[in-house]
């Protein structure tokens, strides 16, 4: 497991919202405190996820003292520890063999919507073993 800080913050009239300094982009809320942890690991998951199909490297966890100095921890009421898997999802580099033009296609297909390939052949595959 690899373990991510998110910064919990509250507005007035509004839920407890979760960021990750780590990962821009990635936040996520909850009605309560309970319910805005639970939701910052599946969100953190789901971001994680999504950036090695796309083919994008994982940064290393910054440490509390980054966190705290990042401008996500102005506001912050409390900080919150995330754990998510990390071998299970490491990616592994293969080798496949194509015809050239089934491999320009798929370069192509990937590319007019805004996906690496081995995201898109990763996709594929998916939606191919479910059925």
């Amino acid at each position: 497991m690899v373990a991510y800080i998110g910064v919990i913050h509250k507005d007035t009239d509004s839920e407890y919202g979760v960021s990750f300094p780590d990962f821009p982009g990635c936040a996520t809320a909850g009605k309560d405190m309970n319910e805005a942890s639970a939701m910052a690991k599946e969100a953190l998951t789901l971001h994680i996820d999504g950036m090695i199909e796309d083919g994008h490297a994982i940064p290393a966890p910054s440490t509390l003292e980054t966190v705290m100095a990042h401008e996500f921890a102005e506001s912050a009421v409390a900080f919150i520890v995330v754990d998510v898997p990390a071998a299970s999802r490491r990616a592994v580099k293969i080798s496949i063999t194509l015809p050239g033009d089934d491999f320009g296609s798929i370069d192509n297909f990937a590319k007019a919507r805004g996906m690496a390939r081995s995201a898109f052949l990763v996709q594929a595959a998916r939606e191919a073993m479910r059925g």
